[in-house]
């Protein structure tokens, strides 16, 4: 049986990435992936035969792993954060199944830290109770479908995590989404960004919906906006749980 490891590199940064994870790297004689996350392993495998594409060059990614698994050798398919979140696992099974190749060859997915849990540790613990995650890249959804999944998230009051909240040709989509958040929170309502999360220059901020609604952003930001009762306690953003209050705290 061939092997494809599906692996969760974490945030970045190697002291983030599970045991599991480089368990696999060192077991696999080809490791592909995106550019970036190739590159921020490189060095720690440098023996190892490396392969990788550049951003909407999935598929072909997955194909290129699947042709070096069929010859033999173990291969692992890198992603950053979780692989089963935003990342290649489905796709890998997707396309192994597509070119009938379900008997030979074995998928093993490597979870990993994705960015909702690294990026609500460097704000506090903002999503504690119930929370939504929901990318604003309009790449592979219709932007009218990701509008739908914001207004229920806010009706519902959940925490919500944005992945992807603006790039050079999406400039304004944070400012709509929070826009769409606006018409069922508070202006006050406390939210959060963080960027580079779990590699240099990691920098996490404390702000509300109204001030981040023109706060500019990047592809390598994550952003936190909490449900109605979430609060800032001394430079945190920490959403209650619903545990009675301790006796003698307000």
């Amino acid at each position: 049986m061939k092997k494809i490891f599906v692996v969760g590199l974490g945030p970045g940064n190697l002291s983030q990435m599970t045991n599991r994870a480089l368990e696999a790297l060192e077991k696999s004689d080809v490791i592909a992936g995106y550019t970036v996350y190739i590159d921020l392993i490189k060095d720690r495998f440098k023996g190892t035969q490396m392969i990788s594409t550049a951003m909407k060059k999935e598929a072909d990614r997955c194909n290129l792993a699947v042709d070096e698994a069929v010859k033999g050798k173990t291969v692992s398919m890198v992603c950053s954060g979780d692989a089963g979140v935003y990342g290649m696992a489905g796709l890998m099974y997707e396309i192994v199944h597509a070119r009938g190749l379900d008997e030979d060859v074995e998928i093993e997915v490597i979870p990993g830290i994705t960015a909702a849990c690294s990026g609500a540790a460097v704000l506090g613990a903002p999503l504690i109770h119930d929370f939504t995650v929901i990318s604003l890249s309009d790449l592979l959804t219709p932007w009218e479908l990701i509008e739908k999944r914001l207004e229920c998230a806010a009706v519902g009051d959940f925490s919500i995590c944005l992945y992807n909240p603006s790039s050079i040709k999406r400039y304004d989509y944070l400012q709509k989404a929070c826009d769409i958040l606006l018409k069922h929170r508070e202006p006050e309502n406390v939210a959060g960004y963080v960027q580079n999360i779990g590699r240099e220059g990691e920098t996490g901020i404390i702000t509300d919906l109204k001030t981040l609604r023109d706060t500019k952003v990047d592809m390598f930001t994550t952003v936190f906006i909490g449900n109605s009762k979430t609060k800032n306690i001394n430079g945190k953003m920490v959403t209650p749980r619903g545990y009675k209050e301790v006796e003698g705290s307000k």
